[in-house]
């Protein structure tokens, strides 16, 4: 068994270390940009060994990957936590808490869009998969929003699959655009030009 060293454990050394390195996956990816990012940098970058990281993973798309993924699911549960929470049924209510949630999660670091919408595209195999089923999540969990409000007669009642994936198209689109815009647009805007669209969508008639 593996003895702790200065107080700290062999699993705390490990999980600081790779905490360190999607760290440095996060600043670099998104400053020279993921092609130009080699995996010494990403170890002096860290304060890491390159063994250190092939510990963690088995190449920077791999980084990569668990970046992409730990965003979306982090925004994905602080939003569920905050509508679960919310006891009234509401529609307009409950789609603006959806999104001021999840904008400010995917806002609170700008480069959390910009490694999400623009470095992560189109890199491999695996991680378009992975932004499938990420679109996949998301719009399912838009469209059960969707109808909840039909079942109370506050929306239509039809198939809101394409609405829901159409709408996480206009999402990606427009914090596409608030990483990329200069000089840069305000928070609010993207998040009142989000809520409008997913309301004026769902409330639509047929």
């Amino acid at each position: 068994m593996a003895r702790a060293y200065g107080g700290i454990s062999p699993e705390q050394r490990k999980a600081e270390r790779r905490a360190k390195l999607l760290q440095a996956g996060l600043q670099l990816f998104t400053g020279a940009g993921f092609a130009a990012t080699r995996i010494s940098e990403l170890c002096t970058e860290a304060g890491v060994s390159t063994r250190n990281f092939y510990e963690e993973f088995a190449s920077k798309e791999d980084l990569l990957r668990d970046l992409h993924d730990l965003i979306n699911a982090t925004a994905f549960a602080q939003v569920r936590t905050a509508l679960s929470e919310l006891e009234t049924a509401d529609v307009a209510i409950r789609i603006t808490t959806l999104l001021d949630v999840f904008v400010h999660s995917v806002t609170a670091d700008p480069r959390a869009p910009r490694l999400n919408y623009v470095e992560a595209v189109g890199v491999n195999a695996e991680i378009e998969q992975q932004h499938v089923r990420w679109v996949n999540t998301w719009a399912e969990f838009i469209e059960s929003e969707a109808l909840r409000a039909a079942a109370t007669g506050v929306a239509p009642r039809r198939s809101y699959r394409l609405t829901a994936i159409a709408l996480v198209g206009a999402i990606t689109g427009l914090l596409r655009e608030w990483q990329a815009h200069r000089p840069p647009l305000a928070v609010d805007e993207i998040a009142v030009e989000i809520r409008e669209l997913m309301l004026a969508a769902i409330l639509r008639s047929r």
